[in-house]
């Protein structure tokens, strides 16, 4: 009997380790003595995975020390952070919260990071707010959904969008963007890219042309422009000038894109609208060619 389980013993030490399962034992082994934590990390099971999705989206303590891990962190950079949601009846709210991980500026990322998750916890009391008042009236529709799309991602330039979708009545639509460096790790602002702020009349005057452009091509289009010096159209809300600090992102061929919201330049059933602007239309103010190219 004792020579029976002897026997199976040494049977059972001798079986070879798969050279796959050998590397994956030792490459866990050298990362958990890499990175020391509070917390035990397991990394390469099914699990883990569950752990990470879920954690992510519910601790930022969790998803900060995710970051920090050499063999994940490559991975992420825009994640849904958190999610507020309302499913009631006429009451509708649905708020994601991105969060931007793996840069090395951290204090960029904290900013960031604090203003999406503060811009969302101030919408969903707002919402909430009105939620009550109305329903101490007696009812209405309410409605509200946010999110994000990242419009850019390259070895440089990260472009992300954040849109506001405002349902009361009829509905509003907001864009705004962040746009960031990712070699150099700043934020990057629409006047820091030209020389002066001769950028504002460059740009207006090519988007009011833009705008001529597609009215004529395609009767569907309207924009609030003015057709010529002889046009005496009295609306006040005629498009003149962009902002100095006006919505923009830069895309994946190195265009400055200008963005307006709904209502803004057009009527509402043309949404938000955008103006791709010719690199040579600018190239004489801008700063460098670093980041708009032709």
């Amino acid at each position: 009997m004792d020579n029976n389980i002897e026997q199976l013993k040494q049977s059972y030490t001798e079986i070879p380790i798969p050279e796959e399962l050998d590397f994956i034992v030792k490459k866990a082994i050298r990362q958990s003595r890499m990175k020391r934590t509070n917390m035990r990390w397991i990394i390469g099971t099914a699990a883990a995975v569950i752990v990470f999705v879920s954690g992510v989206n519910s601790s930022p303590a969790f998803a900060n020390a995710f970051s920090n891990i050499p063999v994940l962190g490559k991975i992420v950079e825009v994640i849904t952070f958190r999610e507020y949601k309302v499913d009631e009846d006429t009451y509708n709210a649905n708020l994601k919260v991105p969060a931007v991980t793996n840069l090395e500026n951290k204090t960029l990322e904290q900013m960031l990071n604090n203003k999406y998750l503060d811009e969302n916890k101030k919408l969903y009391a707002e919402f909430q707010k009105d939620m009550d008042d109305l329903k101490k009236q007696g009812g209405g529709h309410l409605g509200i959904d946010t999110g994000y799309e990242v419009k850019t991602d390259n070895d440089q330039i990260l472009s992300i969008g954040r849109y506001e979708v405002n349902t009361v009545g009829s509905s509003s639509t907001t864009m705004k963007y962040d746009t960031i460096d990712k070699k150099n790790q700043v934020l990057i602002s629409l006047p820091s890219l030209f020389k002066d702020n001769s950028y504002i009349a460059l740009i207006s005057e090519n988007i009011k042309q833009q705008m001529l452009d597609q009215m004529k091509s395609d009767p569907d289009k309207t924009y609030w422009v003015k057709k010529d010096d002889k046009d005496t159209d009295p609306l006040d809300d005629v498009f003149q000038s962009i902002q100095k600090d006006q919505s923009f992102y830069i895309n994946k061929d190195g265009k400055l894109v200008i963005s307006f919201n709904k209502y803004d330049v057009a009527p509402g059933y043309m949404g938000i609208v955008e103006f791709v602007i010719p690199t040579d239309v600018i190239a004489s103010d801008l700063v460098s060619s670093e980041y708009i190219k032709s």
